[in-house]
C-alpha cells in the first residue's frame, strides 16, 4: 500500500462506534495524517473527488452492507470510477462477504477493490438477548480485532491486501447463511424503529446523532420517518431506553469507550 500512503482517505459508517474505532486504528498505522470522514460529513463526497484510494468501513447487517453504504455508492457512481477501494467491515457474529457486498457494487462503478478486512467486534444491536457477552469478552473481543488490523497493515506493508469476504466460496457463505433469509431486512430503510411514548422525553438526543435525519421530536416527543439505516446509534444513547428496533425492549445499551482504555 505504499502508494496509498499519500493519497487516500476513509469514509465510514459507524453507529455505536466499533466501525469508527477500527477504521481509525487501521487508518493511523497506515498514515496518521490521512483524513478520516463519517458518512453523514458533508466532506466526505468533497474527499471521494479528491482521493485516489478509500477506505470504505462499515458494519454488516444480516450479511449484507446497510442501506446508507449501498446508496452512498449508487447514488454517487461516477464518483468511485477509478477509485481503488479496501473495504474494512464490522460485526458481531460472522457475514461471509460483508466486504464483498459493497465490493460488487464498486466494481460495477469502474472502482478496483484492493482488499477487505472482517473484524469481528462486541454485538451491538441493543434490543436482542442473541450475542450478548460478559465485560470481559467484550474487551478481549476489541484486542482481537486491534490484533488483526495490525496484522493486516504489515501484510499490506508487504504488498499484500488481506482478501476477506471476497471470494466466491465467502460469497455463498453469505448469502446462504443469513442474506438470502433476511433480505427483506436490508433491502430498503427501515420503518420499524419503535418509540415508547411512556419513556420518550423529547429530549432531541436522537435527532441530534441520527445520520439519515430520521427522527425529529415533535410535540415534546421523538417521531421517526421510516428511513431508520439500523446503525443503533439512537437506541444506544437514548438517556431513557425509549427507542427499539428489533426487540420489544433494551437489554443492554452499548458504548464502546466503556471497553477500551
Amino acid at each position: 500500500m505504499k502508494e496509498m500512503e499519500q493519497n487516500f482517505c476513509a469514509i465510514y459508517l459507524s453507529g455505536t462506534g466499533n466501525t469508527k474505532f477500527c477504521v481509525e486504528k487501521f487508518v493511523n498505522l497506515l498514515d496518521e495524517t490521512a483524513p478520516v470522514f463519517a458518512i453523514e460529513d458533508g466532506a466526505a463526497l468533497s474527499a471521494l473527488e479528491k482521493y485516489e484510494y478509500v477506505v470504505l468501513g462499515y458494519p454488516v447487517q444480516y450479511s449484507n452492507a446497510p442501506k446508507m453504504v449501498r446508496d452512498l455508492i449508487a447514488n454517487h457512481a461516477p464518483l468511485w470510477k477509478g477509485k481503488k477501494v479496501f473495504c474494512l467491515v464490522t460485526m458481531g457474529a460472522f457475514s461471509g462477504d460483508g466486504a464483498g457486498c459493497a465490493a460488487r457494487l464498486l466494481k460495477k462503478c469502474g472502482a478496483s477493490v484492493l482488499g477487505g478486512l472482517h473484524l469481528k467486534m462486541p454485538d451491538s444491536v441493543c434490543d436482542s438477548k442473541l450475542l450478548k457477552k460478559s465485560t470481559g469478552e467484550k474487551i478481549e473481543l476489541i484486542r482481537l480485532a486491534e490484533e488483526k488490523i495490525e496484522c493486516a497493515v504489515l501484510q499490506i506493508g508487504s504488498g499484500k491486501y488481506p482478501q476477506n469476504g471476497l471470494g466466491f466460496f465467502s460469497h455463498l457463505v453469505g448469502l446462504f447463511g443469513q442474506r438470502l433469509w433476511f433480505y427483506g431486512k436490508t433491502r430498503s430503510y427501515s420503518d420499524r424503529l419503535k418509540i415508547d411514548k411512556s419513556r420518550c422525553v423529547g429530549c432531541g438526543v436522537c435527532e441530534s446523532l441520527c445520520p439519515m435525519k430520521n427522527l425529529t421530536v415533535e410535540n415534546q416527543i421523538a417521531v421517526p420517518h421510516g428511513k431508520c439505516t439500523m446503525c443503533y446509534r439512537c437506541i444506544s444513547h437514548c438517556p431513557h431506553r425509549a427507542i427499539t428496533l428489533v426487540g420489544k425492549e433494551v437489554v443492554e445499551q452499548y458504548k464502546l469507550k466503556d471497553y477500551i482504555s
